[in-house]
């Protein structure tokens, strides 16, 4: 799906680290959430209350999933899912436009 119809935007921005990680929430019709967002080259470490599914649209990087035996390489138009209550590491190896769906 390249784009998303009958939603709504919220116009303030996610900002994290400083600006190098940007995105803006989506809510669709009915209550879901995904976020759109850009993160630039650097290492990262995320925390998740619920799970979540993040698709890479454009990018290279590495991630960390809890209780993983090591980094995964991830690059454009692939995805991967993290657990709820979990924190993940990531290395942005080069600019990254991400959706990430919040699963309820």
């Amino acid at each position: 799906m390249s784009e998303f119809n009958n939603v709504t935007v919220v116009k303030k921005a996610n900002v994290y680290f400083g600006g190098n990680v940007t995105s803006r929430t989506v809510i669709f019709a009915d209550g879901s959430k995904k976020t759109l967002g850009i993160m630039l080259p650097g290492d990262y470490e995320f925390n998740t209350a619920d799970p979540e599914i993040m698709e890479i649209l454009a990018g290279d990087l590495e991630v960390l999933l809890p209780g993983a035996a090591g980094w995964k390489k991830v690059k454009g138009g692939e995805s991967f899912e993290v657990p709820a209550n979990a924190k993940f590491g990531l290395k942005i190896k080069e600019l990254t436009d991400y959706c990430c769906s919040f699963i309820k």
